[in-house]
């Protein structure tokens, strides 16, 4: 059995942190269900999980034609009332059958696609993990930013973001088998993690790969924030302008791993080492507060000279 999802990662679009009130309406993505909230150590929301019925052909690396039927599991969720994230994942595995059954089948096997004929596991993450053009194969991505816009146009949103920023895309396969991790940043915004874990696949694998993003996503944002500020380029008032909301949106929202489930923390320690997350983003972090420290002595010198 082979597990695949794609997350992507962006600012909601709101000049200021939701209240937390406001999380059942704008997370509110399927009537009657209720979103679940927890509020230690950091306040973080998840809607309801939303299905998506899909009969399509599954990527390739091979180009083969892999048909798959079933239904994919999705869902939003805003951490820190800044940080909105979509999620979606399947679990492949090989049908019973070579043809498509009733759909009744398929809804009563929730998160799973079956493939109708002959399937290799290999194949069908590497072709997932391309991240070729988009076309008629099956696109987790589509169906996360189509709910991630959802959540966008909630009435209670200003659209007003407090910065600019590009969604980024975490594309991940999960198998059973000796622990181990891989990560690659690929070119602009894309993403690819491959992990093996012990045991059968449960939704801790899930947060597991959207805390990955989180965190992914607010170090680039922050890299992104640093490099704009023109440090040495532009004024010391205009780079304190332009590294402010870093600090008023983005440095109190690194809690790496705190939402993880014990057995999974190895995996997340290994992406710590290697390519080592909390090293560039504590480097960061010193460079904005020595440039705001140095800009503010500065100023008082100005004022008191």
């Amino acid at each position: 059995m082979l597990i695949m999802g794609e997350v992507r990662t962006g600012l909601l679009q709101n000049s200021a942190e939701i209240e937390e009130r406001d999380h059942q309406t704008v997370l509110g993505l399927l009537a009657g269900e209720r979103v679940r909230m927890s509020r230690r150590p950091i306040v973080y929301a998840v809607s309801p999980d939303l299905l998506t019925g899909v009969d399509c052909r599954l990527p390739s690396a091979s180009n083969a034609r892999i048909r798959g039927v079933g239904t994919l599991v999705s869902r939003a969720t805003i951490t820190g009332g800044r940080i909105l994230q979509g999620s979606s994942y399947v679990r492949v595995v090989r049908g019973e059958v070579n043809h498509r059954l009733p759909w009744s089948h398929y809804l009563a096997r929730p998160g799973v696609v079956e493939v109708l004929g002959k399937v290799s596991a290999p194949d069908l993450a590497g072709g997932f993990l391309a991240f070729g053009p988009p076309g008629e194969q099956l696109d987790l991505g589509s169906v996360s930013d189509r709910f991630m816009d959802v959540v966008q146009e909630s009435a209670l949103l200003d659209l007003r973001a407090p910065f600019r920023s590009d969604r980024t895309r975490l594309r991940w396969v999960a198998e059973t088998g000796e622990p181990g991790v891989h990560f690659i940043l690929g070119e602009s915004t894309g993403r690819t993690l491959r992990l093996t874990h012990h045991g059968e696949f449960s939704p801790a694998v899930v947060d597991l790969c959207e805390d990955l993003a989180l965190h992914d996503w607010l170090l680039t944002a922050l890299l992104t924030i640093v490099q704009r500020a023109r440090i040495g380029g532009a004024s010391r008032p205009e780079v304190s302008a332009r590294l402010a909301p870093a600090v008023d949106t983005l440095l109190h929202l690194w809690m790496p791993g705190a939402r993880i489930h014990p057995s999974l923390a190895p995996l997340w320690e290994n992406l710590e080492r290697t390519p080592g997350f909390s090293r560039q983003w504590q480097s960061l972090v010193e460079r904005v507060r020595d440039q705001l420290a140095v800009n503010t002595l500065a100023l008082l010198r100005e004022t008191n000279g």
